[in-house]
């Protein structure tokens, strides 16, 4: 049975050396196998895929995924649409963001706190694609007080995720 996690902060899991460096690892390649990733951290593979599963059972590893290039896929355009809700249609908040994250143009939704009250990231076929969106799923929704439409010309994913100044 793995032990309880250990918590310094609500919701954060304490990791020693050894966790950093497979979590590190994993982050860049999630296939590695288990035993190329236990000689690089230098412990023997049942060690490691104990670390490992630890690592899943306590909530620092939640998933593993394959980042698909949506060029490839027919999806040339990306655009960052922000959104406004009307002040008398805050309860509608949940609603619309588990109705936004369905849709199979948005690659990532923000909860916001600031002016706007969402920021999504879609991945569409061309300007109408993006605009039609818009439209269906935004415009014509009365809870919608204000949209605004960035085209992204470049998109990077940082090579640490951000992560890498915390692990």
């Amino acid at each position: 049975m793995a032990d309880a996690p250990q918590i310094s902060a609500p919701g954060r899991v304490e990791l020693d050396d050894l966790d950093r460096q497979i979590v590190t690892i994993l982050h860049e390649n999630a296939r590695i196998p288990n035993v190329e990733l236990a000689r690089e951290v230098g412990i023997s593979p049942s060690t490691c895929l104990a670390r490992v599963r630890s690592l899943r059972e306590r909530g620092v590893i939640v998933r593993y995924t394959a980042e698909i290039n949506p060029v490839a896929l027919g999806f040339t355009l990306q655009a960052l649409v922000s959104v406004r809700i009307r002040p008398g249609a805050r309860h509608l908040m949940e609603q619309i963001s588990d109705e936004l994250r369905r849709e199979p143009e948005v690659a990532q939704l923000f909860f916001l706190g600031g002016t706007e009250d969402f920021l999504i990231h879609v991945r569409v076929r061309d300007s109408e694609h993006v605009r039609q969106f818009v439209l269906k799923n935004l415009s014509a929704n009365p809870a919608v007080a204000l949209t605004e439409t960035n085209l992204v010309f470049e998109h990077h994913t940082a090579l640490s995720a951000g992560l890498r100044a915390v692990i």
